[in-house]
């Protein structure tokens, strides 16, 4: 399902997203679309489960919120364990988990197991 930035915020703030977009950066060897799992569920990264699997913290500066110009929107990238950027020009919501216990179901069965190759392979697919 392909949603403007409004929408994707609105998900991420209440959910864990599987997305897809294109890089704003093409990377050589590298598809021309990243795939990642993220949130902005500040319910489930403040969390125990929060700050020790997804080693979430919180940001150290002022959130710089002007981001309108190049249509982007910033999550927890559940796989990097980081804040990104997610270019809004083309985003696909792949899956939709809500940010509670139904999500520690699917990270510690799917997402937890992987090797750092199959997550490389996550994110470049």
């Amino acid at each position: 399902m392909i949603v403007q930035k409004a929408t994707l915020d609105s998900l991420l703030s209440n959910n864990v997203l599987e997305i897809r977009f294109p890089r704003r950066i093409a990377k050589s060897g590298l598809a021309a679309t990243r795939r990642m799992l993220c949130t902005n569920s500040l319910d489930l990264l403040n969390s125990v489960n929060g700050r020790i699997s997804l080693n979430y913290f919180a940001p150290k500066g002022p959130r710089k919120p002007y981001l309108g110009p190049d249509n982007l929107s910033v999550a927890w990238d559940v796989m990097m364990q980081n804040y990104r950027n997610i270019n809004c020009n083309q985003v696909d919501v792949i899956q939709e988990i809500p940010a509670d216990e139904d999500f520690w179901v699917y990270f510690n069965e799917n997402i937890y197991p992987l090797s750092q190759q199959q997550k490389f392979n996550f994110m470049n697919s």
